[in-house]
């Protein structure tokens, strides 16, 4: 099995910044990519931003020069550095993991319990 656990949210004031962090573990054979999603109360889950194995990265259009996703292969960890904080990007954020638990099997996304991000004054 293969667990995702996100840290590093909590309440920061409009224009501030916070670096989030996922990493994965247990049976892993091989990620294909991890990333982060976000949802607000209210709303649907949607993409915040994907980073490939291989360097690709993409993002949603509403954070695109705000945030900085990177990752660190060998320890199977991904961040998210948001700086230029505003409040709509209030969310609970999930990460999840395109992993593949053994060699031959069909990679599976496992997702993270989620951490909140609050953006307010």
């Amino acid at each position: 099995q293969v667990q995702v656990v996100e840290s590093g949210g909590g309440l920061v004031q409009p224009g501030g910044s916070l670096r989030l962090s996922c990493i994965a573990s247990g049976s892993i054979f091989n990620i294909a990519a991890m990333g982060w999603y976000r949802q607000a109360p209210g709303k649907k889950r949607e993409l915040v931003a994907t980073a490939i194995r291989g360097g690709s990265t993409n993002y949603a259009d509403s954070v695109k020069g705000r945030f900085t996703i990177s990752s660190d292969n060998a320890k199977n960890t991904v961040y998210l550095q948001m700086n230029s904080l505003k409040p709509e990007d209030t969310a609970v954020y999930y990460c999840y993991a395109d992993a593949q638990s053994h060699r031959g099997t069909i990679p599976v996304d496992y997702w993270g319990q989620g951490t909140q991000v609050t953006v307010s004054s």
